[in-house]
């Protein structure tokens, strides 16, 4: 019997819980910035073959001007619009639950939720997060788009390790009960 693949998130959010601000930016993120510091996110993606990510995530991350970074991995665009696939990046318009049970009792890598925020929370609605990898900006910004909104069922949650570094960021690594 293969082992079921976890069900990771990895992401930033600021001390009160936005990932980013109201216009849908990312500026802040850039306080923790440092040469040669990734805060582990390198490591973290060898461990994943697939991502998982909302279309206006998606959206954002291209608007930057790089490449697609999961443009290697098989990678799940959550959206209302069909559209055809483009090499590894599907856009999936179904039961999202479905899906990740699908790709869970698949043989592979674990899988990475790359947001946002209505992914992560259709997720929490469901338990299917398996483990929270969240790394805490050091600023208060008062508005935004939360990680966390209300309407899921309590989580009980085992802290397997909390790192701080020297540009004020913490990451909390967590464990689904």
């Amino acid at each position: 019997m293969q082992n079921e693949r976890n069900l990771i998130l990895y992401i930033a959010m600021s001390l009160d819980g936005y990932i980013a601000t109201s216009d849908d930016g990312l500026d802040f993120l850039s306080i923790v910035e440092e040469k040669k510091q990734d805060y582990g996110y390198n490591s973290f993606i060898e461990t994943i073959d697939t991502v998982i990510l909302g279309r206006k995530t998606y959206d954002k991350v291209l608007s930057m001007g790089t490449d697609f970074p999961h443009a290697d991995k098989d990678t799940y665009i959550i959206t209302r619009t069909a559209r055809p696939p483009i090499g590894l990046v599907k856009f999936y318009t179904g039961n999202l639950k479905e899906l990740v049970a699908v790709l869970k009792n698949m043989s592979g890598k674990n899988i990475f939720v790359d947001g946002g925020a209505e992914v992560v929370n259709e997720l929490l609605k469901n338990n299917l997060i398996d483990e929270f990898y969240i790394s805490i900006i050091p600023v208060l910004l008062g508005e935004g788009i939360s990680l966390f909104k209300n309407g899921y069922p309590e989580k009980k949650l085992k802290l397997v390790s909390s790192k701080s570094f020297p540009k004020g960021l913490v990451q909390m690594h967590y464990v689904r009960c």
